[in-house]
């Protein structure tokens, strides 16, 4: 166990998150490395976390490169076997890394992710199907807000495909290493809490943003996995129902669902037309 977490070094990618981060790095061990990717110019965090913390580094992006290609700096800077994706406002239970060493021990090193369980089951289904040993279910996903990447499995040169700049870079990596014949697992009763959308503060500004991006996300997922045909079909009826609500917020003068459909327009507009994921909080 003492080697295992000599072995694991955490990568966490904030956004202005000093409002959480404290929490979620006093949940590790400090003992064990922790590498922050400041998404931000934010210097006051560096040098409060790394004053606060002697197992911290936090290198400071300057500019918000969003969640893959940051994690991608943050990984390239692990000297260890193991990287532990770890978002901000995510606290790890006593018995995480204990019972995802467990895990490690009988599948004998053999997965490519090892992720452990939220609180509440977030996001996982566990049935008779999937079940590998014991509570260890191998998936076809995870969700990026916790899971341990053993880098000794990966043919790719970077982790997380930079096109995405916010959402399903997690899934689209989980997509390439299924395709790769690589395995992944969640250990149901390793634990951590995840309180979701508290990474970043909640502006209209960053809800804007999250809208653009997803749709953009997804066309460009679908279009990336199963081909055009397949992204159209899946993201025409979400663009039809957000001209719909676009037109009717205007009649009912709804600003926000006004400016909510146009960003989601102008994001799958963008996917349908090949431009980049452009958008960032400080444009809109």
């Amino acid at each position: 166990m003492i080697s295992f977490k000599k072995n694991i070094t955490f990568v966490i990618v904030s956004f202005n998150s000093s409002h959480i981060i404290e929490k979620c790095i006093k949940s590790i061990n400090r003992n064990i490395k922790i590498i922050v990717v400041e998404n931000s110019d934010n210097f006051h965090i560096k040098n409060y976390l790394e004053d606060r913390f002697s197992n911290v580094e936090v290198i400071i992006a300057k500019e918000n490169f969003g969640y893959g290609k940051a994690n991608n700096i943050g990984i390239s800077k692990v000297k260890t076997q193991y990287a532990f994706i770890l978002n901000p406002d995510v606290i790890l239970k006593k018995n995480c890394l204990k019972e995802l060493f467990k895990a490690k021990i009988l599948l004998q090193d053999n997965f490519t992710i090892l992720a452990p369980n939220d609180f509440n089951n977030y996001g996982y289904f566990f049935n008779k199907n999937n079940i590998y040993k014991e509570n260890i279910f191998e998936v076809d996903y995870v969700k990026g807000f916790a899971m341990l990447i053993n880098l000794k499995k990966f043919i790719f040169k970077k982790i997380f495909d930079e096109k995405f700049f916010l959402f399903l870079e997690e899934i689209d990596l989980c997509k390439r290493i299924k395709n790769s014949n690589g395995k992944i697992f969640v250990v149901k009763n390793s634990k951590v809490r995840h309180f979701a959308k508290q990474s970043s503060e909640n502006s209209l500004n960053i809800e804007l943003c999250r809208n653009w991006h997803w749709m953009w996300s997804l066309f460009y997922y679908n279009y990336k996995h199963f081909g055009v045909l397949i992204a159209y079909r899946i993201t025409i009826a979400k663009f039809i129902s957000s001209i719909i609500k676009l037109f009717t917020s205007l009649v009912l003068f709804n600003k926000k669902n006004f400016l909510i459909h146009y960003y989601r327009l102008s994001g799958l507009l963008n996917a349908f037309f090949k431009k980049s994921a452009w958008l960032r909080p400080n444009k809109i």
